[in-house]
């Protein structure tokens, strides 16, 4: 458990969960559900107001230094010296975490032909972009091949290709018997590249499994997406509320319906396509998960 203060709620509270070598775990939930806290606690840079951490039969809550020779974090924000060049960067980490200096180069070139950085190894970080900056604190945690590995929403500012490469790289850590553990709040991500994942809510965790598992629970639903044009919502109003219709965002609300009902719902959706500026059917996701366990509430909340 994790308070911050008497008189507020804990961060995390009862979380109990195992995480298996060799497996890429991931902790799912929207932004202020804990998981950083967690995180943070995990990676000994905050200390848990009560109960334990064992990371290889080691407590590591007692012991906290022992985590530095074992796990590497990427976190969300990284503060490095502004003037350093990229593969100083790299090859320094690498050098920390006890590699040879032709070790740590070797690791650092081949991390930036990786990640397609050669034309920034002459740009000082300041003057990175937010995407090269993120994949740069990637490859700071891939240095040094520690067994476990930690990223905070890694694949933000990422374009497609780049966050292919990058969990590419990250599935063939787990391969070769590394733990990876992953925030995100992206749902694809969660179903395409966990192994198993824990959703988190206000510091709980209201599921855990693979998300097979945990998208079985949803199954015999289907999701129904709209997109109002600005003030299209009011004149449905009364049809959104009769179906418990969920708020995604700005004009944008999710119908879950049991699929013998979906083309029922469907056809009384048509009448009304002129209020609409997009309309689609999803099958059952993890964010349909969360909506259920939540009561409603969105990952994107």
């Amino acid at each position: 458990m994790k308070r911050y203060a008497p008189d507020q709620p804990p961060a995390n509270d009862g979380i109990s969960l195992d995480i298996y070598q060799g497996e890429v775990f991931g902790l799912l939930g929207p932004n202020g559900a804990g998981k950083t806290t967690l995180i943070r606690q995990l990676t000994g840079l905050s200390r848990p107001t009560s109960g334990t951490i064992h990371l290889f039969g080691h407590d590591v809550v007692a012991d906290p230094s022992l985590i530095h020779h074992w796990v590497a974090l990427q976190p969300q924000g990284l503060a490095l010296p502004s003037q350093a060049l990229p593969r100083e960067l790299l090859v320094l980490t690498g050098q920390l975490r006890g590699m040879t200096l032709a070790a740590a180069r070797r690791q650092a070139d081949e991390l930036i032909e990786a990640f397609h950085l050669g034309g920034k190894l002459k740009v000082p970080f300041h003057r990175l972009s937010g995407g090269q900056r993120r994949l740069i604190s990637i490859a700071l945690a891939l240095m040094g091949d520690r067994p476990v590995l930690v990223f905070d929403e890694p694949t933000n500012d990422l374009d497609p290709e780049v966050r292919r490469v990058v969990w590419q790289r990250i599935r063939e850590g787990a391969r070769g018997g590394r733990t990876v553990i992953l925030v995100t709040h992206n749902v694809v991500e969660a179903e395409t590249v966990l192994d198993r994942v824990a959703i988190v809510r206000r510091g709980r965790i209201l599921a855990l499994g693979t998300p097979g598992e945990l998208k079985g629970r949803v199954a015999g639903n289907v999701r129904l997406e709209l997109l109002f044009r600005p003030g299209g919502e009011e004149e449905a109003a009364g049809w959104l509320a009769e179906r418990s219709a969920i708020p995604l965002g700005a004009r944008r609300y999710a119908v879950s319906v049991p699929r013998p009902e979906a083309a029922a719902t469907i056809a009384d959706v048509l009448p009304r396509l002129d209020a609409l500026d997009d309309f689609r059917i999803v099958t059952p996701n993890l964010e349909d998960v969360y909506l259920e366990l939540s009561g409603g509430e969105s990952i994107g909340s």
